[in-house]
Parts: C-alpha cells; structure tokens; sequence
C-alpha cells in the first residue's frame, strides 16, 4: 500500500502543481511505478477545471471565463506539456537533421515556431473552452462534462507512447526515466483510465435527462478513448519516424494535441446534439 501512495503521489508532482507534501524519490523505478496514476491526474485537472467552469459559468461571460479557465488549466500542469509542445514545434518544424533537431529540444531558449506554436494552441483551447460554454446555453450541459476525459486520455497516451515506441536520446534525457516500462504497468494505466472513464459517464448518466444517455455514453466510452488513440499514434509515430524515437518533450506535445483534438469532439458532440 505504501508503494501504491507513493507511485499516486509521484505522479501528481511530476505532473501538476498540485499540493502533494511528500518526499519522493526520483528514481525510475519509482516514476515507471506512478505511470498507472497518470489517468488519475488527469481526472483531478479535468474535475477541477470543469468544476471551476459551472461555477463562472454563473457570473462571467464566455470569453472571460474561457481564459481564466486556460489560465488554470495550465497552472495546475506548471506548463510543464506546453514547453513540451514548444520545444517539439522549435525542432520538428525547423526541418534540420535528426541530431540537430534533437539539440533544438534541449535548448532551453525558446524559438519563433515554438511561440507562433504555442500562441496558436492556447488561441484554439481558448475558443473551444468558449464553444463549450456558448453550446451549452451559459451553463454545463451534460455533454459538456465529457471535456474531463479529456486530461484523463491524453495522459493516458503518453504512458502507451513510453512503452510503444523507443526513446530518441536511449539513456539520456528525462524520457530515460522511462526506459523499458512494462507492458503491465501500460496495461493497468489503461484500466485506471477505462475506469475514470465508467466513473464520470456513469455519474453523468444518472444526472443527464432521457435525450442524450446514449450520446454519453458512446461519446465517452467508445469514442473518446479511440479518437485520442487514433490521432495520438498517428502523431507519434510520424515524431518517431524524424526523431528516431520519442523524448520527454514530445510525450508533453502529445499530451497537448490529444487533449486538443478531445476538445473540437466535445464541442462537435454538443454542437449536434
């Protein structure tokens, strides 16, 4: 039990800014153990952010609130998936060699395609948060609290992309924490997720009315899960294929695409229904 505690609050430092007042130790056994509380984490960020979305959603406009729920969704990760995002924009989009474009990534500095990357990303959350908003009439439709699976899914990815596919610098880099992680513990990651999945779609199910149990459902359930699979390997492998490998930066961009890409579903789903 005491591992168990230990692995849940290891991801939670790693990977939010969340209060987790515990000493850690920062070896790769213990981050290769937290990767099945990687879903979990995401679940936390999604509730608080949508929880924070119902409340602002009775005193601010749209646009305003969207932002300041940007703001704190980003806050709670430490932008730790966003510099990810950047940097991988820096390096994969200055088509230079395989080496060169893994010496862009460890270049603290920021270049012009990592900001145009970042400036564009967070402009599309912002409007998709507002959609979400506008779609639902000023308030939370249930549909709308689907956007949970979102970090819940897409931190999901990072833990399949750590064990399917190698890693770009071998034992260098904060990626090697994660060298040779294991099919189980990929597996119970996916079980953890599957379940934070059944938790929110059934707790929706019992609140939502009659019209759209069934869009619930297959929306979080089947769909969801699929869509941050399907763009998520596509992405990776195509990263994988102009790197050699993944590194820690490209698991943070593909954290940030897949959460993204769930995002427009959401807003498509309310859109349609």
């Amino acid at each position: 039990m005491s591992k168990m505690i230990e692995a849940a609050a290891a991801a939670f430092q790693f990977l939010s800014r969340l209060p987790v007042r515990r000493e850690i130790p920062f070896t790769p056994e213990v981050q290769q153990r937290s990767v099945v509380f990687y879903p979990l984490v995401g679940a936390v960020i999604g509730f608080i952010v949508g929880g924070l979305g119902l409340g602002l959603s009775y005193v601010l406009p749209s646009l305003p609130a969207a932002v300041i729920l940007l703001v704190v969704w980003v806050a709670l990760t430490g932008g730790l998936h966003l510099d990810g995002w950047m940097d991988s924009a820096d390096a994969l989009l200055s088509h230079r060699s395989r080496e060169r474009m893994l010496e862009i990534m460890k270049d603290s500095r920021v270049g012009a395609m990592g900001v145009m990357a970042c400036m564009l990303l967070l402009l599309l959350k912002a409007s998709l948060i507002m959609s979400v908003w506008d779609l639902s009439a000023g308030a939370w439709k249930q549909e709308a609290w689907l956007l949970v699976l979102a970090p819940v899914w897409s931190r999901w990815f990072m833990v399949h992309a750590m064990y399917r596919w190698p890693m770009a610098r071998g034992s260098e880099g904060l990626a090697a924490l994660f060298h040779g992680l294991t099919a189980g513990r990929r597996s119970l990651a996916g079980v953890m997720a599957a379940l934070l999945t059944l938790v929110t779609v059934g707790f929706l199910w019992i609140t939502a009315g009659e019209t759209n149990l069934w869009t619930i459902a297959v929306g979080g359930i089947l769909i969801i899960p699929f869509i941050a699979w399907a763009a998520g390997s596509l992405t990776a492998e195509r990263m994988s294929r102009r790197l050699g490998g993944l590194t820690g930066d490209t698991y943070g961009a593909l954290n940030e695409l897949i959460e993204t890409v769930l995002l427009i579903f959401v807003v498509l789903l309310l859109k349609f229904t």
